[in-house]
């Protein structure tokens, strides 16, 4: 038989088609006995009656306001913020959530939630036969379906509430298939106080996820929903016990649990955490919830290792005074993943000031910022790693830093610079790299530091502003070639890096930094086998408010910072006293085995000569006085930093006689002409006597003579080098012989402005330096003691 076609346009013959179509119908309804007609149309006027009341009354939204909720990297939470109404709903998913919850609360609540239609009127006949029976309930009729429809729009106890709550459940299996049903009740059921949801009851009461619940587990949450108060295990474990066991026995009763479940649960206790809301990492927490949106942050912090940190910061934070707080970060290098984060010492101690993030605090970063001054003068070839630098004072600049230990140190390498963090040579390696550089590379690289003023030298000791995150993506260049890249701590989220450093500048101050000692590795790795993988540098802000410490291993970067959040000074701690301590004792919790950096091959090992800096093999015989082994950067061994008190060249050609000697005689008579290397100006102090100009300088006839060379050196008189005072108020009234123009004095690295005398009581080491103004300038040390 051929098949009819319906004709496809909608135009008159569609139309004609319809109506024959229409006309067709009737004819055979009228064919059919009354009764049955009278039936289908009151069938059809019931199904428009449902149709037009489902139109005016929908479901509920069955998706509920959950709270957000901040999760470590193996899905624990960290902190929970409850929804508007003060509730901790965690969602989960039909998946997330074990088989044997499911078993035991469809075993207990409702066998047969796959078949019925929303309403199940063997149960209901059931428990109104019990309760005509028996006066009171003795088994609900309630299915699962009936229960999300209360949980999502909730009536009052009665049987009008009750007709209503049983319409609702069919109009939701009418909607919304079983899967999704069963899922709003395990993100729905209450659970005692301000839970709801199976995974939110689960981590608050046995401290895990509901994926990972026991028999006996799973049958404790699947019977707390029918007296949440009544059954909860942290305040009543005896009631809890019992009914957890009834819903055992009813399974195995079921078959659906063996025998085996029964007994072996029945025996487990019920060990009930205190029912609370996380609140871990609450800092970083607020600040991760704030950065996504979703019920659900998923974050990449380890759980484990941040509530040990917690509480190693919070003991170790008791020692110090009341008002202290401290921060700590800490990011995996290779990926600069944030695996803890502390914000604070004690997290809502109104004295530490609790609630302040001082990781995205803005601080004074003190010291802190050395390393990348060389590191940068590393790679513009200014400097190598054991330059020339002098720390001494600076009569010649604007700017005259003095160092954190008071004395001056004379001649000293970039490597002892960097490793004893002198303020000195770092401000003279800024002077001659250009504030305005650093200030652009940091910035370059997404690090902008906080300024007051433009770029000046202040800035090497922290005359600018920073966060302790900033600081850490930081060093973390020390250890990933040179390439910055801020912290992430979102999962999945990537780590967007810039450079600051070649891979050689990097690895050499790495290097520098790593070859220092720790305190806590007292003895010698050749004695105890011991590798150190750890560089680290400390800084300390002006007027002791701001204690910082960094490492950087192969793996690991970790930020310390301690102090007052409300900026007042913490006299006499500083960063290797407070911060260090507490950073080595991570570093050491972390049992860390990760690989050295490798050595670029843009790094070379050589000899160079002191005062002028180059290599041997590029230094003029007679003028190298003194070895040191140097790191070099693709080669290059520049010279060493002028001195602006000295002249632009340190190379003299002086007259000498023909035993090769320096003569005082004539330059008529002279039988021949050498070079001498200098020593900068600022630095005879710290020579020998033979190596300073006046001898080595015997005659100028080769060329024309500076002022200073020609001038009788400036001699401290009248206290002699180290001596011993005993005084318990000694006058120091030292005298000068030579020099030109005013003396200026410093004692312990600070300038003295005196009438001609100075009182000293505390006892210990001093050390007095005098410079003229010609840049000549004569040390002495002395130790004053106090008679008992």
């Amino acid at each position: 038989m051929q098949e009819e076609v319906r004709p496809a346009g909608c135009g008159h013959k569609g139309r004609q088609w319809l109506s024959v179509r229409w006309h067709a119908l009737l004819r055979r309804l009228r064919r059919l006995p009354f009764w049955l007609r009278l039936g289908i149309a009151g069938v059809g006027a019931w199904f428009l009656l449902l149709v037009a009341l489902d139109r005016v009354f929908p479901p509920p939204p069955l998706d509920p306001a959950y709270a957000r909720v901040v999760l470590d990297s193996q899905g624990k939470p960290l902190r929970a913020f409850a929804d508007t109404s003060g509730v901790w709903r965690y969602p989960v998913t039909l998946a997330q959530v074990s088989p044997r919850y499911i078993e035991a609360l469809l075993g207990y609540e409702d066998r047969h939630f796959w078949q019925h239609p929303g309403v199940n009127p063997y149960a209901m006949a059931r428990g109104i036969w019990q309760w005509l029976r028996y006066g009171r309930a003795v088994s609900g009729g309630s299915t699962l379906t009936m229960q999300v429809a209360r949980l999502i729009e909730p009536y009052q106890r009665s049987i009008p509430g009750k007709l209503r709550q049983m319409a609702r459940a069919l109009q939701l299996e009418w909607h919304y298939d079983k899967r999704t049903l069963l899922t709003v009740y395990l993100n729905r059921a209450p659970f005692g106080g301000n839970l709801e949801g199976v995974q939110a009851a689960s981590f608050a009461y046995l401290g895990k996820s509901a994926a990972k619940l026991t028999h006996a587990e799973a049958a404790l949450l699947a019977v707390l929903p029918q007296a949440p108060s009544r059954y909860r295990p942290d305040r009543h474990p005896e009631r809890a016990r019992a009914a957890r066991d009834k819903v055992m026995q009813r399974l195995v009763r079921q078959d659906t649990w063996s025998e085996s479940v029964w007994e072996l649960g029945r025996i487990e206790p019920v060990l009930a955490r205190g029912h609370f809301t996380p609140m871990e990492a609450p800092l970083f927490a607020r600040l991760a919830a704030n950065s996504q949106p979703g019920a659900l942050v998923h974050t990449t912090i380890d759980g484990d290792l941040q509530r040990w940190l917690e509480d190693r910061v919070e003991s170790y934070i008791r020692r110090f005074p009341e008002q202290t707080s401290a921060a700590l970060l800490l990011v995996d290098n290779q990926t600069m993943a944030v695996r803890a984060y502390v914000g604070s010492a004690e997290y809502g101690n109104l004295r530490r000031h609790g609630y302040l993030d001082m990781v995205q605090a803005i601080r004074s970063p003190g010291s802190t910022l050395k390393p990348f001054i060389y590191g940068l003068a590393l790679d513009a070839g200014l400097v190598h790693s054991a330059s020339l630098l002098s720390d001494a004072p600076r009569l010649g600049s604007d700017y005259r830093p003095a160092n954190f230990t008071g004395a001056f140190q004379g001649p000293v390498t970039l490597t002892q610079a960097l490793q004893q963090s002198l303020n000195v040579p770092a401000v003279q390696v800024l002077e001659a790299l250009g504030p305005d550089t650093l200030v652009n590379r940091l910035d370059n690289a997404g690090v902008r530091l906080a300024l007051s003023d433009k770029p000046n030298p202040a800035i090497a000791l922290g005359a600018a502003g920073i966060r302790l995150e900033q600081l850490v993506a930081l060093y973390s260049a020390l250890a990933r070639q040179g390439q910055v890249a801020m912290p992430v701590w979102l999962a999945g989220q990537q780590a967007v890096s810039r450079p600051l450093l070649s891979p050689g500048a990097a690895w050499i101050v790495w290097h520098i930094l790593s070859t220092q000692g720790r305190a806590d590795q007292p003895f010698a790795s050749e004695a105890t086998g011991r590798v150190n993988r750890l560089a680290w540098k400390t800084g300390t802000s002006y007027g002791y408010r701001d204690s910082w410490a960094l490492g950087v291993s192969g793996r690991w970067t970790i930020g310390v910072w301690l102090g007052r959040p409300d900026g007042t000074p913490l006299p006499g701690f500083y960063g290797q006293s407070a911060a260090i301590p507490l950073l080595l004792s991570v570093y050491s919790r972390l049992g860390d085995t990760s690989p050295l950096p490798a050595q670029p091959n843009t790094v070379s090992e050589a000899e160079i000569c002191w005062p002028l800096g180059r290599r041997i093999s590029a230094t003029q015989a007679g003028t190298c006085l003194q070895h040191q082994s140097a790191w070099l950067l693709d080669e290059r061994d520049p010279p060493t930093l002028p001195d602006p008190m000295d002249w632009p060249s340190p190379l003299r050609k002086v007259a000498q006689t023909g035993e090769g000697k320096p003569t005082l005689a004539r330059c008529s008579d002279a039988e021949g002409f050498a070079w001498r290397a200098l020593w900068p100006l600022s630095l005879e102090p710290w020579r020998r006597l033979d190596e300073r100009r006046q001898r080595l300088l015997a005659s100028h006839c080769a060329g024309e003579a500076h002022g200073a060379d020609q001038q009788a050196p400036i001699r401290i008189v009248a206290l002699g080098e180290g001596n011993l005072i005993r005084s318990q108020r000694y006058r120091l009234q030292p005298r000068v012989l030579g020099g030109i123009g005013k003396a200026h004095w410093f004692l312990n690295g600070e300038r003295l402005r005196w009438d001609g005398d100075q009182v000293l009581s505390a006892a210990g080491r001093y050390q007095l330096v005098v410079v003229d103004e010609a840049g000549n300038s004569d040390r002495i040390e002395f130790r004053l003691e106090n008679p008992s």
